[in-house]
């Protein structure tokens, strides 16, 4: 997957406005995510926190490295892998990229465009195809 350049240029500006307050954003997320999926709850702990924390730093790395995701895409299939094993399965990946975009949306208003959500759902969609790759790995290497 290649975002162009205006596309890196919009998620890293809007990305620079949510993680100031990143412990808002992902508090605002996984009410979003619970809100369209309340089965996952269970799949978390009671505090968030911790969990909030491993988001932003997930998403700030992604963002770092929007220009080339490739020294990302062995950590993300790692993910996907121990994701399986918490019981994630594909479609629940739908319901978080849906709370993402909301979450995103709801926090920033106007300065979060069509052009930016855009972007946001490209490199979404990458990330998320890394991580079900990675626990399709795991799934044939365990059968």
């Amino acid at each position: 997957m290649s975002l162009t350049q205006d596309d890196i240029r919009a998620i890293r500006a809007t990305w620079t406005l949510l993680a100031q307050d990143a412990p808002g954003m992902s508090e605002a997320f996984y009410g979003e995510l619970f809100r369209i999926a309340p089965e996952l709850r269970p799949m978390f702990p009671a505090q968030l926190a911790d969990q909030g924390r491993k988001l932003a730093a997930a998403i700030g790395l992604v963002v770092q490295h929007a220009h080339d995701l490739a020294p990302v895409l062995a950590p993300l299939r790692a993910m996907g892998a121990r994701h399986a094993g918490y019981g994630v399965e594909d479609a629940h990946y739908g319901a978080v990229g849906e709370a993402l975009i909301a979450t995103m949306a709801a926090r920033l208003g106007p300065a979060f465009p069509a052009s930016a959500r855009d972007a946001w759902l490209a490199a979404y969609s990458a990330v998320a195809a890394t991580m079900q790759a990675g626990a399709a790995d795991a799934a044939r290497k365990s059968a």
